[in-house]
Order: structure tokens, then C-alpha cells, then sequence
């Protein structure tokens, strides 16, 4: 059975400490551009006490607030008493309400871009209006914080040095699987976004194109049922079947330990090498060049065969 591990959370009020002295550690608007800045502000996957001082700083001090959800932004800010105007923006309006900002920015405005939790730009339309007021030449500063994929990883104990996130795949089988193949060989951990309806369809998906890998499953983290499952995605996988899944979900995946694939081509030429130059019977060429390539013993083995079989001479070449 997958493990599973709920911690639970107090209801303690959020309270803002006096900010520190030091001005390198409480980056205002000021600090970067006098006006018509562009903050990038990662607010709380759901613990309203993981906001930063120096993101509660910014939306206190902008003129506008850029929300994916206004009435999800507006309890964070009642929470520490901030009173910005709120502007919705999200993927339904972004190609309208991004060039509006833009003019906000460009007429010197100091504008907050912030999303219902975790970091702006990942896996939501945030990137939109970035790229926008970039290719204008307006300042875009990130105010760093909570993500949910990187807190996931934090914790799940799979390698970490090198990995992709993937966000929410196709919503349709087809595109689903055909998306999952072409990260069948990625060497990285991989991370999913994925809805709690299509959890179970999506690991049955995984199981059949990636194999059976060890994953964890993270559930309203940070929040007062977090709940972590990790095993197998099989194991994973039946323990989640028929259960009323709720909440956001990250995903993480081990990622692919094949041996990188050699060119059939450089096969055959060190195969050759071995038996013709320098001698080797079959078996030992094949012994050889396995250990050289890191490849499948099996599938050397039957490369040596066709080869051999083609190399032999025909009876009108005796």
C-alpha cells in the first residue's frame, strides 16, 4: 500500500511582523524602477501565512492588482489589511485585459500580476502579459514564493537534478498517451498538474506508455487535509480508484532509467570491429560491445546474428 501522511495545520490568524531594517531584504517597488513596473508576485498555494514580507510589501505599495480569480485575491488581501483595486485577468481575457495593463505600465503605473496560488506564469496565462511588456521594453521584476510543483518535489524524495514540469496534459486520451510517449525517455523527474477527476485515468495512462514508476501525489498542500500518497504508480493507482478524490493535485514521477539508445549503425560497426579485426567469436563481441554501450545484452546479441547470418557466404560464393 502507498504511504499516506496528512499534517495537520492550526487555524492561528496571519499576522505581519515588523519589517527588518535592512533594505536589500525589503525590495519595494522603489527599488527597481520609479514607475511603470511590472511585479510577478507568488502568493500562497493555500496557507495564507506563506505569503513573503517582501510580496505583502509590493501589493500593499502598487497601484493595480492583476488577479486570476479577484474574489480568491481579495481574501489574501483583506488578511493583511491591503486595499489595491483588483482587475481580473486570466485565460479567457487575457488577449484584452493584457494590453490594457500594458498602457498602465507604459503610463507609468507600478502593476502586480498575481494568480489564485502558488507563482504567476506557471502553468497559467502569466506568461502572456509578460512576454507583452517585455517585448515593449517595460521592467518585469519576480517576487518569488510558493509553487506548488517545486514544494511537491521538495518532499518527494526522487532525484531532483534534473527534471521536467509538464503541467496539466491533453485533457483527451489520445493527445494524453501520444504526449506521454515523447517523454518515455526523458532521464528527469517529472511533474504534473492534473485535476482530481482524471487522476486515476491519467496514472493508467502513465502506467502503459512510461511503465510502472515510483511517484508521490500531492493533495491540498499546505492546507488543513494536505495529504502526501508515494509507491509505485500501480499501487498508487488502486488506491485511488473509486475513492471521491478532491482538491489539488501535483504529481511527480520518476523519471526514465533506460539505457540511452546507441545508432544501430555504430552497433554494427563495433560489432565488426570485434569479430573481423580483431577475432572475437560472436558471443565475446557481443559481451564487449554491451559493456561498452551500456545497451541490452539481448538486443546485441540479436543485432550479432543478423550480421553474422548476412556476412555468411552463399553457396554461389563458395
Amino acid at each position: 500500500m502507498p504511504k499516506k501522511k496528512i499534517r495537520p495545520h492550526n487555524d492561528i490568524a496571519p499576522v505581519l511582523p515588523p519589517a527588518p531594517d535592512d533594505e536589500e531584504q525589503t525590495a519595494a517597488p522603489a527599488e527597481y524602477s520609479a514607475s511603470g513596473t511590472l511585479f510577478v508576485v507568488a502568493t500562497p498555494i493555500g496557507n495564507l501565512r506563506d505569503i513573503t514580507l517582501r510580496a505583502l510589501d509590493v501589493l500593499s505599495k502598487v497601484k493595480l492588482i492583476a488577479a486570476e480569480d479577484t474574489r480568491h485575491t481579495r481574501k489574501l488581501l483583506s488578511a493583511y489589511d491591503i486595499h489595491v483595486p483588483l482587475v481580473s485577468y486570466h485565460d479567457h481575457n487575457k488577449e484584452t485585459a493584457a494590453p490594457k495593463l500594458v498602457a498602465k505600465l507604459t503610463a507609468g503605473e507600478d502593476v502586480a500580476l498575481v494568480v489564485s496560488a502558488g507563482t504567476p506564469g506557471i502553468s497559467d496565462p502569466g506568461f502572456y502579459l509578460v512576454r507583452m511588456a517585455k517585448s515593449l521594453g517595460l521592467t518585469v521584476v519576480p517576487i518569488p514564493g510558493p509553487c506548488a510543483a517545486v514544494a511537491a518535489m521538495s518532499v518527494s524524495g526522487l532525484p531532483t537534478n534534473l527534471f521536467a514540469f509538464v503541467g496539466f496534459l491533453p485533457t483527451k486520451a489520445g493527445r494524453r498517451r501520444q504526449h506521454l510517449q515523447e517523454l518515455k525517455e526523458f532521464k528527469g523527474t517529472l511533474v504534473f498538474y492534473e485535476s482530481p477527476g482524471r487522476l486515476v485515468d491519467t496514472m493508467a495512462d502513465l502506467i502503459s506508455e512510461l511503465g510502472d514508476r515510483p511517484a508521490l501525489i500531492g493533495r491540498e498542500m499546505t492546507k488543513v487535509f494536505e495529504t502526501f500518497y508515494q509507491g509505485d504508480l500501480s499501487a498508487l493507482r488502486s488506491d485511488m480508484e473509486g475513492q471521491a478524490i478532491k482538491g489539488e493535485i501535483t504529481l511527480i514521477v520518476t523519471g526514465s532509467t533506460n539505457p540511452d539508445q546507441v545508432a544501430t549503425e555504430e552497433l554494427v560497426e563495433r560489432l565488426e570491429n570485434k569479430m573481423k579485426n580483431q577475432g572475437l567469436s560472436l558471443s565475446l563481441a557481443v559481451r564487449e560491445v554491451a559493456r561498452e554501450t551500456n545497451q541490452k545484452k539481448s538486443d546485441i546479441y540479436d543485432l550479432a546474428l543478423k550480421l553474422d547470418r548476412e556476412t555468411e557466404p552463399t553457396p554461389e560464393n563458395q
